[in-house]
């Protein structure tokens, strides 16, 4: 674990960075949205096991314990910038070889990075999950999807059987060390819309006049105090107040992709997934795909072994790195 200090006109910015390993290229880890980088800590400890490699995993500007003078500001040309800044505050000059592997959001800020030219020693670009057109469809049903998610937990325990048992998160091992990243005990009330949303359902809309609407604010507060106590974690993000950036993270994203002069890997858990640009690309070879199915969304977390094998077949049959433990490529047929 270590905190990156970058320095911008505003002041400086610190990020959350996990590492592991000691030699080989760098695979930067970049979490999709309200996750963190500890999203790939089971991954981590599968791949470094297949190949000679380095780890960096990212906590995200507003997420994880990323600490920055604007976390509200997640458009893709800015966290794309903030992993460009990341890599050269920790590497100088000199930044060792760098393969991208983004999740979801992660994977639409990689290529950003990559097609921004962010990260001069860029070698390799993987994607997880992410592909223009299905994101682009699932934007409108995103928003009732956050809402059907709990506000609060009563515990983090909680937190985590919710995650496995609604399938968000498939793998209890990853799960365990996910949720931490993802969850944070609720601060003191900061607004009545604040803390109204923390306790949604549970006040009644009730008529007042004036003067009875002192003690309805009252009433209120005393009820919000009483659910922080019952359920102490909530989100360490509200993802719906990020929805003016979506449509930038992702329209467009399959012809950058494309674009990038590098080698690329796409994972995906359903070939349903593909959307024409790259159906094209992928038939005519400008990329190596892998379909993983029995998987969730979060591909790396229910299915860290396969996703391991995957990458570091990729990285072997590129010459990008070296074979350990005995480790057999397993060549896929796309």
């Amino acid at each position: 674990m270590e905190d990156v200090e970058v320095e911008n006109e505003t002041g400086k910015d610190t990020f959350r960075v996990y590492k592991s390993g000691s030699e080989g290229p760098v695979l930067l880890l970049l979490h999709g949205g309200g996750h963190s980088a500890l999203s790939w800590a089971v991954f981590t400890a599968a791949i470094i096991s297949r190949v000679q490699c380095r780890i960096v995993a990212l906590d995200l500007r507003g997420h994880g314990e990323t600490k920055v003078k604007n976390s509200e500001d997640l458009s893709a040309e800015t966290m794309a910038k903030d992993v460009g800044n990341v890599v050269e505050a920790m590497y100088g000059d000199l930044p060792p070889p760098i393969m991208l592997i983004g999740h979801s959001m992660g994977g639409a800020i990689a290529v950003h990075t990559a097609s921004s030219n962010l990260v001069p020693s860029l070698l390799g670009l993987c994607m997880i999950d992410v592909v223009e057109g299905t994101a682009m469809d699932a934007l409108n049903s995103m928003q009732n999807f956050l809402r059907g998610r709990p506000k609060t937990f009563k515990s983090l325990e909680n937190a985590i059987e919710w995650s496995v048992k609604s399938g968000q998160i498939r793998n209890l091992e990853s799960a365990r060390v996910s949720m931490v990243g993802q969850v944070k005990q609720c601060e003191g009330i900061t607004s009545p819309e604040g803390s109204k949303s923390i306790v949604e359902g549970i006040i009644e809309e009730e008529e007042e006049d004036e003067e009875g609407s002192e003690s309805v604010n009252k009433r209120k507060k005393e009820d919000d105090m009483e659910t922080k106590k019952d359920h102490p974690y909530t989100w360490r993000i509200e993802l719906a107040k990020t929805e003016k950036y979506w449509d930038g993270w992702f329209r467009g994203l399959s012809n950058l992709f494309l674009s990038c002069p590098i080698p690329k890997l796409l994972l995906l858990a359903g070939v349903d997934r593909l959307d024409k640009d790259l159906t094209i690309g992928q038939m005519q070879g400008k990329f190596q795909m892998q379909v993983l199915p029995q998987c969730g969304h979060a591909v790396h977390e229910d299915a860290p072994d396969k996703v391991a094998e995957a990458v570091a077949t990729f990285l072997i049959r590129h010459r990008f790195a070296e074979p350990i433990g005995g480790f057999q490529c397993v060549f896929p047929g796309c």
